[in-house]
């Protein structure tokens, strides 16, 4: 009865600007005693050696945290979200290094503005079960700008929003991986219609006219990208639920990984955090 359901019209769903939104967390935290840096590339994890721990605050926060710069910090207990990078901070603290992240970058179109009045709320496709983050989302913007899409194709940088951004170690870390080719291998036609809608703005076109006939591509631009930290385990399966996990020793009974945070993750931010929060808990026994 639902072979013809194409689209799913979300009147209702409001929109932010999650940038303030997370401003105003980060608020919160240092009001609350908390401190953030930023620009601290974790470098390594350790434990303090008997020598420098005998204060009592080395005792008592006995992970120490290094920063490329040779920064350090003293932790208890450490809860990591790390995003593009969250298996190399995990590997980097003695866990495991799966489920591995290999980045996908996602290009984005949006209208011109004269013809944003074509779309006046949020328009999701049906996802596919096979490939949950492929299909064009119609998202109006807090300005008043309306993006479409995104697609998703193999990024060459896990930070690389840019066309030819290119990271050796980051492109070797993914073709390397035998997870990354029994996804593609049996997958093959949907990679190469995702390249080829990259490539060529009328095919991208063609699939926004399924949801809206009007779109020509007169009507778009191309728009800015985002990349996903999409999570895959060794068989080569999307990985589309929350992973949560430590490891065991002085550092890994100590170390709480957040593997994988799935769409809609900010939507659900409030929500998320309250889960860790009680996984914090109960792995630590706070």
């Amino acid at each position: 009865p639902f072979q013809g359901l194409m689209a799913l019209d979300s009147p209702y769903t409001g929109i932010v600007d999650f940038k303030q939104v997370a401003q105003s967390y980060a608020e919160d935290f240092q009001e609350a005693g908390g401190t953030i840096l930023t620009d601290f590339e974790v470098t390594d994890m350790k434990m303090a050696k008997e020598s420098s721990s005998g204060s009592e605050d080395g005792l008592k926060y006995p992970v120490i945290v290094r920063s490329s710069k040779g920064e350090e910090i003293y932790c208890q207990h450490i809860v990591t979200c790390a995003g593009l990078y969250s298996d190399r901070l995990s590997e980097i603290s003695g866990c495991s290094p799966e489920p591995r992240i290999v980045p996908f970058r996602g290009d984005y179109l949006v209208l011109k503005p004269e013809k944003c009045y074509m779309v006046k709320g949020n328009i999701y496709p049906v996802p596919n079960p096979r490939f949950p983050f492929l299909g064009f989302h119609f998202t109006p913007r807090m300005d008043g700008s309306v993006w479409l899409g995104p697609n998703a194709v193999l990024a060459f940088k896990r930070e690389g929003y840019k066309l030819f951004d290119f990271s050796t170690t980051d492109f070797l870390d993914a073709v390397l991986y035998s997870g990354l080719w029994k996804l593609v291998l049996r997958n093959l036609s949907y990679g190469l219609s995702e390249m080829y809608r990259a490539c060529f703005l009328s095919a991208q076109v063609k699939g926004l006219q399924k949801f809206i006939p009007e779109v020509t591509v007169n009507d778009v631009l191309r728009g800015p990208s985002g990349v996903r930290a999409q999570a895959l385990d060794s068989d080569g399966n999307l990985v589309d639920d929350f992973v949560f996990d430590g490891g065991t020793g002085d550092i890994g009974s100590r170390i709480l990984h957040v593997r994988n945070a799935p769409s809609p993750a900010a939507t659900s931010s409030l929500a998320i955090a309250e889960m860790i929060a009680d996984e914090v808990k109960r792995r630590f026994e706070l």
